[in-house]
């Protein structure tokens, strides 16, 4: 049963990310009459005393690590990536581990737990910025930059910054059901499960490419997403045969020409959910899907999400249309 509850915080630490902690785990609303049961909730740090956050500010904390030797959930808040972190934190990291009790990172406490090998040879996540670095930095762990959070066992990390409450309330629906997540995130007022993970929220620009006349047919590409796109054709543009022409764009964008236009199709599809009030059917033409159903197949595929619900969290005020 999840009672003890331990975040641990070390110089630069940030405040918004401890704050989701605090919200799920440090709030007592078993008067609520909600059945949420009170957490005891710690806050400990290698050097009990003033301990500086991100924003300038500190915070008074005065329990050192011993105050997570009995926790049942011992949570990494984020810091500086580049900070190094103690030899104390990562022991006790280990220790919370190898006694079975609950390990969760949020955002680039991430490196924290890798940096103590808990999560070498395991499905982990942080915020998309970060993802890239972390995986070259620990290439023995599996970096997910897609989702909002990713249980590995009695491991949990999380994506940056509200990805902290969608991991606290994954692991109270774990530990003491849907019925009590549900009453903490309705007291929170945010939704108790969001639909899709932080793929749709990672800015992905168009790649530039070594070879000009590449660069200058992806232009074109993009520009006529609604034509139907054939290797023969795309070749004949750079008077290539299509075998090397497939050979070529692969080693310049990373994807087949296929993957490569779905994937702007998409984004175009993303633009048009965000700033048009244009219907599923229409946005699905415009992106040159041709049907609402490919449209659908591919935002699951790459966003895991619904253009539906894209578009309600994107904008929020306008009415659902399609």
């Amino acid at each position: 049963m999840l009672k003890t509850v331990a975040i641990i915080v070390v110089p630069n630490f940030s405040i918004f990310e401890f704050g989701t902690a605090y919200e799920v785990f440090g709030i007592d609303r078993k008067d609520r009459g909600s059945g949420v049961p009170s957490f005891d909730f710690r806050v400990c740090t290698p050097v009990p005393g003033d301990v500086k956050m991100k924003s300038g500010l500190s915070m008074r904390v005065g329990l050192g690590l011993e105050a997570a030797d009995d926790a049942d959930l011992v949570i990494m808040a984020p810091y500086g990536r580049d900070e190094d972190v103690p030899e104390s934190v990562l022991d006790a990291l280990r220790a919370a581990h190898a006694r079975g009790a609950w390990v969760m990172s949020i955002c680039s406490g991430a490196y924290a737990l890798a940096r103590a090998g808990l999560l070498d040879g395991r499905r982990c996540t942080t915020h998309w910025h970060y993802s890239q670095d972390l995986a070259s930095r620990y290439p023995k762990i599996h970096v997910d930059e897609n989702v909002l959070y990713v249980q590995d066992g009695t491991l949990i990390t999380s994506a940056g910054t509200a990805a902290g409450i969608d991991a606290c309330l994954h692991l109270v629906r774990v530990e003491l059901g849907a019925n009590v997540a549900a009453a903490i995130a309705r007291d929170m007022v945010v939704p108790p499960h969001r639909d899709g993970g932080q793929a749709q929220f990672i800015d992905r620009p168009m790649p530039t490419c070594g070879s000009a006349p590449m660069e200058a047919l992806l232009r074109w590409m993009v520009e006529n997403l609604d034509r139907d796109h054939s290797v023969n054709e795309l070749a004949s543009r750079l008077h290539m045969s299509a075998r090397t022409f497939a050979r070529r764009f692969r080693a310049e964008t990373g994807a087949t020409p296929a993957a490569w236009l779905n994937s702007q199709r998409v984004l175009r599809a993303q633009e048009l959910l965000e700033t048009t009030e244009l219907n599923i059917d229409e946005v699905a033409r415009e992106a040159g899907f041709g049907h609402s159903v490919l449209l659908r197949h591919h935002f699951a595929k790459v966003l895991d999400t619904s253009p539906q619900s894209y578009r309600r969290a994107f904008r929020g005020q306008l009415a659902e249309v399609g």
